[in-house]
């Protein structure tokens, strides 16, 4: 770059016989197309640069929203995911609940069960033990019957 705003404005140029001094017009017109040529050329760079930047900003802001989307979908597959966890558990739970309290009534049953077979062989055993005392009371009374006749008899033959 040849010129800066300051330098512009800062040139005295040499007067002549037909007014400035051409050469010296011409040669800071020649440097100032230049200085603006390359300014133009690096302006169309630059906005070149920018509209790439912007693209990209663009791309990064859609990959952004498309991640900002994945991550509310993965958070509410995980939250879905621990609430059907946490139903199953519940139902886990009330399952084997209703299984414990199905085998604490079975058990019941089977304690009353064994309980009614307790009294009824009780009863049996206590009739059985009556039954047997009476035959043997009956056995001791024939017996006594038996001892009371033969008694009789030998008295009788005496």
């Amino acid at each position: 770059m040849n010129f800066v705003p300051n330098d512009l404005q800062n040139i005295a140029f040499k007067k002549s016989m037909m007014g400035y001094n051409i050469l010296q017009v011409e040669d800071v017109l020649l440097k100032v197309v230049e200085d603006l040529s390359e300014l133009i050329k690096e302006n169309a760079k630059l906005k070149e640069k920018l509209e790439d930047s912007q693209d990209k900003v663009k791309y990064y802001k859609t990959i952004e929203n498309n991640l900002h989307n994945s991550l509310i979908i993965a958070q509410q597959t995980s939250e879905e995911i621990v609430a059907n966890a946490r139903n199953n558990a519940d139902n886990i739970v009330k399952e084997a609940e209703l299984k414990a309290q199905q085998i604490i009534e079975e058990a019941h049953k089977q304690v009353l069960n064994v309980k009614f077979e307790y009294e009824n062989l009780r009863r049996d055993v206590t009739a059985y033990k009556a039954k047997i005392e009476s035959i043997i009371k009956s056995q001791l009374m024939v017996m006594e019957n038996l001892e009371e006749n033969l008694n009789i008899q030998d008295k009788e033959a005496v």
